[in-house]
Order: C-alpha cells, then sequence, then structure tokens
C-alpha cells in the first residue's frame, strides 16, 4: 500500500474558514502578522517534508526497530538522517520563542506537523515528540543557568529530551516515586534510581539527551508533595558521560522504531528544576501540553487508516453491492462505507476540536484581555482529556475497524494497516490512561466547582447554533449533557465512588457533544465558502447516524447508576 499522504487542503480549511485562525491570531500581538497565506504555506512545506523524509520509513522502523546493546541503542535504518533533516530545517523550532531559536509561529501549526508526522510514522514521531513539553517546562522553571545552557538545544531540537518519570512500582501513582537526589556543596544534586517506559532514554539521534527526572531528596514527605523536577543531561558541558544507563529495552506491541527504555542512574549529577516538592507541578507543564499531542496522534494514525481502507475500498471488488448487478467495489457496499464515513467523521470533527484547542492555548497566554484568557484557560482544561481519551480510543477501535475492510488482507503485514493498529494501542496508555483522563474531568475539573465551568462552556457552545438538523442534534445533546450534570453533582456528593464509576461513559457522552458542536462549524462553512462542499457531506450524516445516537445510549448508562432518590 502506498505511504500516508499528508494532504493539507482540509486542514488549510478547517484552520481558516471554519475556525478562522487569521482573524484570531490578529488579536494576539506576537501572531499579528501571521495569516492565511502563511499557515498555508508552512502546512504545505510540513506536508511535502512529512511525506518524502519520514513517512517512507514508517515499514524499516516497524520490522527492523530500535536496537539495544550493552547499553547503546542503534535506531532502525534512515531514522538518524531524517531526524538530523528535521531540526536543522527548523521543523521542531515552529512555536518556539525566536529568542530561543525558534520561529515564534502559531501553536496550531505545530499541532498539525505533529498531526502528520504521527499519521506518517509513530515510531519516529516518538523522538521529537516531548521537545515541545520539555522546551515548556524548562522555560517556566529551570534557572538562568540551566536555561542559558540547554533552552536553545532544546527549543531547536538539536538535542532531544526524556520525561523519566515512571518507576516499577510507580506507575499512574507517583507517589510512589523513590528516586532519590542527595544535595551537594555546590547546588547540584547526585541522583540514583531505576526508571522504565522512558520512550527515547538512549538513541543515536542526536548528540546529547537531557533527561527530566523525578526524585526525592532526603527528609521529603511521602508521597507526590516530596518530589523534586531534576535535569540530567547524557553529557556534561566538558564532554564526560553522565551516570545514565540504559540497560535494556521493552519488547512491545507496535512502535518498534521507538526505543522504551529501562534506565539506571547511579549517582548520576543532575540540577534542580523549580522548586523543591514542586516536581510534579513543573512536569505537568510537559503532559499538559503532552496530552493534546497525543490527540493529535490518535487523529493522525486514524487517518493513517482511513486512508489505507479507502484506497482499497476503492480498487478491490467483492460480490454485488444492493441494486447492482456485477460484482462491485468494496467502496459501493453500505457496510463497507459507513466504516469509512465514521471514521472520517471523527477525524473531521475531531481536527476541528484539537485545532482550535491549539488556539485557545495561544490565546491563553498572549490575548491582552485577561477574561479572554482566563476562557481559554478553562476550555483548554476541559476539553484536553476529554481528546486525549476519545480520539486515542478511536484510533485503535477505528483503526480496527479500517482493517475490517480489508478482510483477511488486513490481518497480514503486507496491508500495513495491522502496524496502525498495533502503533495505536498505547496512546490509551501513556500521558495518563484514559481511565485517568475521565477522571480528571469528572471528578477533579466537572464536580470540582459544583458543574459550574464545564456547564457555562456547554452553554456558551449551545447557545449560537442554528436551526439546521446537525446544529438542533448538537444543541439537544448539549443540553441533555447539562441536564446529566446537574443529576451527576447532586448524587455524587452522597456517593463518593460513583464519580470514578461513571467517569468513562461520562468522557464518551462529552466527547459525542463536542464533535456535534464541531460538525455544525464544518456544515456552516461547507455551505459558505468551500469550493467542494460534497466532500464533507457524507462525514456529517455519518456524524448524525452512527456517532451522534451513542450519547443517549451513555447518559442511559450512567442514569442506571444514580439512586432512585436523584433528580
Amino acid at each position: 500500500m502506498a505511504d500516508y499522504d499528508p494532504s493539507t487542503g482540509d486542514r488549510v480549511f478547517l484552520l481558516e474558514q471554519v475556525l478562522h485562525a487569521s482573524a484570531q491570531w490578529r488579536a494576539l500581538p506576537p501572531f499579528a502578522d501571521t495569516d492565511a497565506a502563511l499557515a498555508a504555506q508552512v502546512l504545505e512545506e510540513a506536508g511535502k517534508f512529512v511525506a518524502e523524509v519520514i513517512a517512507p520509513l514508517n515499514r524499516v522502523g516497524d520490522e527492523v526497530g530500535a536496537r539495544w546493546h550493552a547499553g547503546v541503542v542503534t535506531m532502525p535504518p534512515g531514522f538518524a538522517d531524517a531526524y538530523r533533516q528535521f531540526w536543522q530545517g527548523g521543523w521542531p523550532a515552529l512555536a518556539s520563542d525566536p529568542a530561543h531559536g525558534g520561529q515564534g509561529l502559531p501553536a496550531v501549526l505545530e499541532a498539525q506537523l505533529y498531526e502528520m508526522l504521527s499519521g506518517a510514522n509513530h515510531g519516529w514521531t516518538m523522538a521529537p515528540g516531548l521537545l515541545h513539553g520539555a522546551y515548556e517546562c524548562l522555560r517556566h522553571h529551570g534557572s538562568e543557568p540551566l536555561k542559558a545552557q540547554y533552552l536553545e538545544k532544546i527549543a531547536t531540537g538539536e538535542w532531544l529530551a526524556t520525561m523519566c518519570l515512571t518507576e516499577p512500582q510507580a506507575g499512574s501513582d507517583l507517589g510512589l516515586v523513590s528516586t532519590r537526589a542527595l544535595p551537594q556543596a555546590d547546588g547540584s544534586h547526585l541522583i540514583s534510581g531505576s526508571k522504565i517506559f522512558i520512550s527515547g532514554g538512549e538513541h543515536d539521534l542526536t548528540d546529547n539527551i537531557v533527561h527530566l527526572v523525578l526524585a526525592r531528596e532526603p527528609g521529603a514527605p511521602a508521597g507526590p508533595k516530596g518530589l523534586s523536577l531534576f535535569l540530567v543531561p547524557k553529557f556534561y558541558a566538558d564532554g564526560t558521560r553522565s551516570a545514565v544507563r540504559c540497560e535494556g529495552i521493552e519488547e512491545k506491541m507496535g512502535l518498534h522504531g521507538s526505543p522504551t527504555c529501562a534506565m539506571r542512574l547511579d549517582a548520576a549529577r543532575g540540577w534542580i528544576v523549580g522548586a523543591p516538592g514542586r516536581g510534579l507541578a513543573a512536569m505537568f507543564v510537559m503532559m499538559n501540553a503532552a496530552r493534546l499531542h497525543v490527540a493529535l496522534q490518535g487523529l493522525g494514525l486514524l487517518d493513517a487508516a482511513w486512508q489505507k481502507a479507502d484506497a482499497y475500498a476503492r480498487e478491490r471488488r467483492q460480490m454485488r453491492a444492493p441494486g447492482s448487478t456485477s460484482t462491485s467495489l468494496l467502496i459501493e457496499h453500505p457496510a463497507m462505507r459507513r466504516i469509512l464515513d465514521t471514521q472520517r467523521a471523527w477525524i473531521d470533527a475531531g481536527r476541528v476540536l484539537a485545532y482550535q484547542t491549539a488556539l485557545e492555548l495561544d490565546i491563553a497566554r498572549h490575548h491582552p484581555d485577561a477574561a479572554r484568557r482566563a476562557q481559554a484557560e478553562r476550555w483548554c482544561a476541559l476539553t484536553t482529556p476529554v481528546m486525549k481519551a476519545a480520539f486515542t480510543h478511536q484510533a485503535f477501535h477505528g483503526g480496527s475497524d479500517c482493517l475490517q475492510v480489508f478482510g483477511g488482507h488486513g490481518y497480514v503485514r503486507e496491508s500495513g494497516i495491522e502496524q496502525h493498529v498495533r502503533d495505536a494501542r498505547v496512546a490509551m496508555i501513556y500521558e495518563g490512561t484514559n481511565e485517568i483522563q475521565a477522571i480528571d474531568l469528572l471528578a477533579r475539573k466537572v464536580l470540582a466547582d459544583g458543574g459550574e465551568g464545564w456547564c457555562a462552556l456547554l452553554q456558551s457552545l449551545a447557545q449560537p447554533l442554528g436551526e439546521t438538523a446537525l446544529a438542533t442534534l448538537a444543541r439537544t445533546h448539549l443540553q441533555a449533557l447539562l441536564a446529566l450534570t446537574a443529576e451527576l453533582v447532586a448524587a455524587c456528593r452522597a456517593d463518593a465512588a460513583l464519580p470514578y464509576e461513571v467517569a468513562d461513559d461520562y468522557l464518551r457522552a462529552a466527547a459525542v457533544a463536542l464533535l456535534c458542536w464541531a460538525g455544525t462549524r464544518i456544515e456552516e462553512a461547507a455551505g459558505t465558502s468551500c469550493d467542494e462542499p460534497n466532500r464533507w457531506q457524507a462525514p456529517l450524516q455519518a456524524l448524525q447516524r452512527w456517532i451522534a445516537p451513542e450519547l443517549p445510549m451513555r447518559c442511559a448508562i450512567i442514569r442506571n447508576r444514580l439512586p432512585a432518590t436523584a433528580p
């Protein structure tokens, strides 16, 4: 099958005609001169790079994989040269501050780049995938000497970074981290302990690797409040190597092109990032930025699977479709069209939500009006867990549906689609499992203020909707979610376990409501400013027919758990 096609036409249409990005940028001083033409040019060049350099390496990354020997990791053939072209071409630095070697472009362009990269070659993209988070973490929390030495190298991608959190006994519960950091007279720390599941902990892509490590100083309290964050490079400024070693890499279901490392620190010298005991606060700058990118990984992987399935359905003939007198193409069979149109609906509407969130990130940082900044922060806090969980879930399950279009040919390696399914599965786990995302949404954000902030967001989305069938459906769904939220707020006061039991269903209901709202934005733009309105019609119909009905089902599941006395 052909390599992934990162065509940019749809992305440009969604960015400018649906979301009116350039009008939003004009209100932000750093991006006031960024217009639609510049954005389209950046995306066009990004698409060319991804198609010509990154996509062709996807299969060799899976089949050869990263190799470990005596502490050294060798990346698959072609990976190192592709990464050299990537950072020297300035791609990691799209959204970084020009003061740090960046190009100072809007975050949404960086987000779209990484969506393309994930669809083209998820394994390769894991290497630079943490750069944006590491950059923001060091930028906001690093000391001036650390920033002077490391910030530009990370911003430009000349050096790669890791996020060393997980330990054998400390996965989702980081309060159990036991790695120790012993203070030294010169202000440094000697760090000792073991970390597992460290993406890119060792490789031959860059001259240096900057490890950001969670550890505990002597006398620090138990639990998460006792954790601090430290920077430990692979090599120091004088060229000596630190006492950080890769003890092996995992044999995984997918992502063979990305080394998932077990790391050992033996009194490795490092420096604190941020305040003592505030390691999680500093680290969450990385994690929150990463979760939007993981959501976009889901969209990229789903798009890659859809592309393969759609191309196959347009060339493979099997049986007779209803109303046909001869053997038909798979695309003519209603069951296959339903699968393909449903996945494309997820991609289209999902992009609207993800791109708007990336726009809101810049609004939260740069808008001159404090109230608008607060509104943007609310949007990002509430929608990011929804997107991370829902889009990665759909990448795996929707990708599996796309594999179904191939029949038995999808189950063999030759088609290439089985790799997308394997690679997609991990995105439901890392950067906070999807169950944790659902709990974060309902228990920590919706219920924390009695539903006030979340309900205000839903109401703001419902009020301006029009009178088309899709707009009416979206309004009905948003109102249904509002009513359900009120019931849950009341019921959860008396039942501490309730929000944790129904969080997954609540997040799915929220995702469907938001997708329907996003669909109305596409429908409006396609009817007024689109050269190919028929391109969007089938996915919008699928959104109404096959995706929207999940919301009342999820509401019914939740209400079945509510006490009989609930309102």
